[in-house]
C-alpha cells in the first residue's frame, strides 16, 4: 500500500505540533486539542494518525530525537576530509555539536525526558538509539580514519569517542544550572578548547 505524501506531511505536522505542545506545558497538562490546533489539523485527525496521547508522546520524542540526530551527524562532517590542522577541525566539530546541544530544542527534548521517565521508561531507549548511540558510532568512524592514517593514536574508536563527548558535554548541566542558564558563545568556545587539549594529549599523534 503506497503511503500519501500528504499523509506522510500531516503526520510530520502532528508530531512537530506535538513536541511544540508537549515541551512547553509538559505531558500531563497537555491536550490533544491543543496539540490539533498547534499542529493546523482537526482533532479526530491527530487521533487517525497515532491513537491516544501516551503513543503521540512516545513518537513526538523520537521524532525530535531524529531530527536532533540528523543535524548532530552534520557537524561531524569536517571530520570527513579533515585539513592539515587537526586541532581546528576538531575545535570547529565540537563548537558545532555544543550549539545543536544547547539549544533550545534540544533542551526541551532532555527536560521532557528527565520529567517523564518515570512515566514512560521505554521513551529513554528510544531516545538513546537516535541521540548518543548513534551519534558515538558515527564519530567513532571518523576517529577511526584518522587513527588510520596516523593523525590520531588510539586502540578503541568507541571509546575514544565516547570520551570526546563526555569531555564537551559533561560541564554543560553544572555550568548551565540544569538548562536554566544560557551559555554564551565564548564559554562554549572555553569548553571545546579544552575539551579538544584533553582528547589531543591524550590520543593526538606526536608527529601529526
Amino acid at each position: 500500500m503506497t503511503v500519501s505524501r500528504g499523509r506522510i506531511d500531516k503526520r510530520q505536522a502532528i508530531l512537530e505540533g506535538a513536541f511544540t505542545v508537549f515541551a512547553r506545558q509538559g505531558y500531563a497538562q497537555a491536550c490533544v486539542q491543543e496539540i490539533a490546533d498547534e499542529s493546523g489539523v482537526a482533532k479526530p485527525t491527530v487521533y487517525n494518525h497515532l491513537n491516544d496521547k501516551a503513543t503521540l508522546f512516545r513518537h513526538a520524542m523520537g521524532a525530535a530525537a531524529q531530527t536532533a540526530l540528523h543535524r548532530r551527524l552534520a557537524a561531524l562532517e569536517p571530520l570527513t576530509e579533515a585539513g592539515p590542522d587537526l586541532r581546528a577541525v576538531l575545535e570547529d566539530v565540537g563548537h558545532r555539536l555544543l550549539l545543536l546541544h544547547t539549544d533550545e530544542r534540544s533542551c526541551a527534548l532532555r527536560r521532557l525526558l528527565y520529567a517523564e521517565i518515570i512515566r514512560f521508561p521505554d521513551v529513554l531507549g528510544i531516545v538513546t538509539e537516535h541521540g548518543p548511540h548513534r551519534l558515538n558510532q558515527a564519530l567513532a568512524d571518523r576517529l577511526a580514519r584518522l587513527a588510520l592514517t596516523g593523525r590520531l593514536r588510539l586502540t578503541d574508536p568507541d571509546q575514544a569517542a565516547e570520551q570526546f563527548m563526555a569531555l564537551l558535554t559533561g560541564p554543560l548541566e553544572a555550568r548551565s544550572l540544569m538548562g536554566t542558564r544560557r551559555l554564551d558563545d565564548a564559554e562554549l568556545r572555553q569548553i571545546t578548547r579544552a575539551t579538544v587539549t584533553t582528547f589531543l594529549t591524550a590520543f593526538g599523534a606526536p608527529d601529526a
